[in-house]
């Protein structure tokens, strides 16, 4: 079986830094034998069947088009859930596991009603239900296909979420309820910085769910903030994950509408990449 590793590493060498052809290795052997990479080296001396060694071809020929290994496998984790992915919805980021971990070690309601707009694979919003149960969770998104993405994911995960087909900026075609929490990690990159995007990304994952236009590039924040001033609880919490580029203009913009206590943190690598506030 060492003959697996040599050939992935061999053909993927001149694309991809060797750390992260490492991670792909253990998760096409994981996908592939259904067992980890070490008892996979336990097994060296065992061979790969045919239907293996095509299945892996196939694999390594998609990685080397830099299609993302979340879409090849169909899945990936976050905060301890195992969800299916597709190019529907983004591939969730270990920034948004930050963003979760905030929202749950700050002082929000006993039984909280949650709202997660821009749901789309619903990773924030089971999180929060899988760590606290005792709340109601309302996932919200524009795209059905996402959506029903994100539903998959409630069932594998048996986690009971409610899903809601809404646009943000033609909300009032609908009653909403009040919430106690707003989160969302909507889009955010401007459209000056595509320059600077990998591949993998730019060409495989929804554009809707990426990019705002340079002109407004705030515009899902106002909107949602708009939004949170009627249907947020009173001293109820907002989170955003946000662009670090524009980190102080979200922070400008949430106290001219009024919140308090708006707070800018930054990530595991030193960036602005969250937000909170109260109402």
């Amino acid at each position: 079986m060492r003959a697996v590793i040599q050939y992935i590493e061999k053909e993927l060498q001149e694309l991809y830094p060797k750390i992260e052809i490492q991670g792909f290795i253990r998760l096409i052997i994981e996908h592939i034998y259904g067992f980890g990479y070490t008892q996979f080296l336990m097994r060296n001396d065992e061979k790969s069947g045919d239907d293996e060694r095509a299945e892996i071809k196939l694999l390594v020929e998609r990685l080397k088009k830099f299609e993302p290994v979340q879409y090849i496998l169909g899945e990936t984790e976050f905060y301890g859930l195992k969800l299916s992915v597709n190019p529907s919805v983004l591939i969730p980021r270990p920034e948004t596991e930050e963003l979760v971990h905030w929202v749950l070690n700050s002082e929000i309601a006993q039984f909280p009603d949650i709202i997660d707009i821009g749901t789309g694979s619903g990773c924030i919003a089971l999180a929060l239900k899988s760590k606290m149960p005792e709340a109601g969770v309302t996932a919200v998104d524009i795209s059905a296909e996402a959506l029903q993405t994100a539903e998959k994911n409630a069932i594998q995960n048996n986690l009971d979420i409610r899903f809601i087909k809404a646009d943000i900026f033609d909300r009032e075609i609908l009653k909403w309820e009040k919430f106690d929490v707003i989160v969302s990690n909507p889009p955010y990159v401007m459209e000056q910085e595509k320059v600077k995007m990998e591949p993998n990304v730019l060409n495989y994952e929804p554009s809707a769910a990426l990019f705002v236009t340079d002109v407004e590039p705030l515009i899902f924040y106002s909107t949602i903030a708009d939004f949170a001033k009627k249907h947020l609880k009173k001293n109820g919490f907002m989170f955003f994950e946000i662009n670090e580029a524009l980190a102080s203009e979200v922070e400008s913009l949430l106290i001219e509408s009024g919140f308090s206590n708006v707070e800018i943190r930054k990530d595991i690598n030193g960036k602005s990449r969250m937000v909170r506030c109260i109402n």
